[in-house]
């Protein structure tokens, strides 16, 4: 007996075409990847997401900035409670 179906879903080219290569680059077809979220998510009724660890344009600018800001002495802190923060952020 067969118990197998097909899903028919809707994605954005590029995704699917990288998806592809990066299954095929693994060894694995595509569609057991996808069965695999599946089985997973059935079983546990959950979904996981993972931030990015390389950050965005805009972060990468704050970061920078950030960092020419404490090369100048320009920071305050560490704070040693709440009150003493909340005084600095209103100055």
């Amino acid at each position: 007996m067969n118990t197998k179906t097909t899903i028919l879903i809707k994605t954005d080219k590029k995704i699917k075409v990288a998806a592809q290569k990066a299954a095929k680059d693994i060894g694995i077809p595509l569609s057991t990847v996808l069965g695999m979220y599946l089985r997973k998510f059935a079983h546990e009724r959950r979904i996981e997401f993972e931030a990015s660890l390389v950050p965005n344009a805009k972060t990468i600018q704050a970061i920078k900035k950030s960092q020419k800001e404490y090369e100048r002495g320009g920071y305050t802190g560490p704070f040693s409670n709440l009150e003493d923060l909340h005084k600095a952020l209103s100055t």
